[in-house]
């Protein structure tokens, strides 16, 4: 995805220090924010499995709105 901590936080709507503090360990994300984090990445294409668990991607890799670069959605 090549997306930073900030692009994330945008795509997510969630705080910038507070995805730096799920990555870096200092807190667990909220039932809210694994939803937001979740409709972050489907949006962009990619699933996430259930049952079997795993991760899949469904997108198109040369869409700007899935790379860094693009304004969040």
């Amino acid at each position: 995805m090549d997306w930073s901590q900030a692009d994330l936080s945008k795509r997510a709507d969630i705080g910038l220090s507070t995805i730096r503090q799920f990555e870096n360990g200092f807190r667990m994300p909220t039932a809210n924010n694994m939803l937001a984090l979740r409709r972050a990445f489907e949006v962009a294409g990619i699933v996430l499995n259930d049952d079997p668990a795993g991760i899949s991607y469904q997108g198109n890799p040369g869409k700007e709105a899935q790379n860094g670069s693009g304004d969040a959605p």
